[in-house]
């Protein structure tokens, strides 16, 4: 894989970009056409590219692509509906993102709780995270089609939530669910954590070096051993960082003539 271009994409990366795929976002009754181009807009940093409206109250609307900010793609490429129902025709499983407790609902969970339920069910078919209008929410109706609730923790003080900033909350977490633990391909950028196999080779790369500058005994190795041990998983580094350690040993290697 040349790493240099960003178009090229390992396997592990074309599987990601496959589950954040089948990810509808779902926006019922919004009012201000802002809102919509920066969800749009939240979408696409996160890797999201499915929008869905549900009679909004001003789409198409200049002041949307203003906000979309390059993201217009996404506008165009929206599915105007006019029900909930119509949204979530065709998906396995859709989340309410709502702030006010409903009495009879289904089960309540958190943002990152909601994110680690319906991305496994992708590989079934479509999810949808769905957003109510900005003043009213969503109705007792649309929540009852949803198979989860969603609230987002604010500070009591002021809970009052930007309906673009709630949507970047939940996409974010469905990008970070999709990870599983791994980091995702950045703007071509390799960010993947070291492996053991590759801890376990900088570690003993690095006590030969030691051993050749007369700076560790192996037959005396008292706590040293150990403790780079708790350097390197206190470190967690990075593939990349581990190769530039690994070169600045073997450059010392040759430098003393190892």
């Amino acid at each position: 894989m040349n790493k240099s271009d960003g178009s090229l994409r390992d396997p592990q990366a074309e599987a990601d970009s496959k589950a954040l795929s089948r990810i509808r976002v779902v926006l019922s009754h919004t009012s201000h056409p802002g809102n919509i181009g920066a969800a749009a807009r939240a979408c696409k940093t996160m890797g999201l590219g499915q929008l869905w409206l549900v009679a909004p109250q001003r789409f198409p609307d200049p002041e949307a692509n203003a906000r979309a900010s390059g993201a217009g793609d996404l506008l165009a490429s929206a599915r105007v509906v006019g029900t909930l129902a119509e949204a979530l025709a065709g998906t396995v499983a859709a989340v309410a993102l709502t702030a006010r407790p409903r009495e009879i609902a289904a089960p309540q969970v958190t943002p990152r709780e909601a994110a680690a339920r319906l991305l496994p069910l992708t590989t079934e078919g479509e999810v949808a995270l769905v957003f109510g209008n900005e003043q009213a929410g969503l109705s007792g109706d649309e929540v009852a089609l949803c198979s989860l609730l969603c609230q987002i923790p604010t500070s009591p003080v002021y809970s009052s939530l930007n309906l673009a900033s709630a949507v970047q909350i939940l996409v974010y977490e469905m990008r970070l669910a999709a990870a599983g633990g791994r980091a995702l391909r950045t703007a071509g950028i390799e960010m993947e954590a070291a492996g053991f196999d590759e801890i376990e080779a900088l570690h003993a790369h690095l006590l030969a070096t030691m051993a050749a500058l007369d700076f560790y005994d192996p037959d005396n190795p008292r706590r040293l051993e150990p403790k780079l041990r708790r350097l390197f998983a206190r470190a967690q580094p990075l593939r990349e960082e581990v190769n530039i350690l690994r070169g600045l040993l073997t450059a010392m290697d040759k430098a003393i003539g190892r």
